[in-house]
């Protein structure tokens, strides 16, 4: 696998951890600043697009690792368990969308939140967001060891 290749997968990688770390950062905070009804205007204009932006990152991101435990397997290389285990903390922070953030968005783009309930719902979707970045994290990390023990093994070949 080339150089340039390598270092385009961990930088989508890594832009969208970024991205997901901004949201965190930046939107969640702006959104518990927002009354009840200052937040439902606001995500039936954005929500929609938010969702779209997240959703691609999230599929091509978590496609990267599932796909390098493909190539790895079929070349039978020893960075197969390295690719597998970021294989699976990418099929986690997929699945959190399905377990949390799926019915959470759905009731913020119907509005169905009191004051106090979105206050509340805010605080427990802060909690998942941060922990489904924890999991893009340590999947990257183990991304990132995959593709240096390929590195690593393509130069054991060559010493051959």
């Amino acid at each position: 696998m080339n150089q340039l290749l390598k270092f385009s997968l961990v930088a989508i990688f890594s832009i969208f951890i970024g991205a997901q770390i901004t949201e965190g950062v930046l939107l969640v905070p702006y959104w518990q600043s927002l009354s009840a009804n200052e937040f439902h205007a606001y995500y039936d204009e954005f929500g929609p697009s938010i969702g779209m932006f997240f959703t691609i990152l999230t599929i091509v991101a978590a496609l990267i690792p599932i796909l390098l435990s493909i190539y790895c397997k079929l070349i039978k290389s020893r960075a197969v368990g390295f690719a597998f285990a970021s294989s699976l903390f990418a099929i986690l922070f997929v699945a959190s969308f399905y377990l949390y953030f799926k019915g959470a968005n759905q009731q913020f783009l119907q509005s169905t939140f009191t004051e106090s309930e979105l206050k509340n719902e805010l605080l427990i979707w802060r909690n998942w967001h941060w922990g489904r970045v924890v999991a893009e994290v340590i999947s990257l990390l183990f991304l990132m060891l995959a593709l240096d023990k390929m590195e690593k093994q393509k130069g054991d070949f060559r010493d051959r």
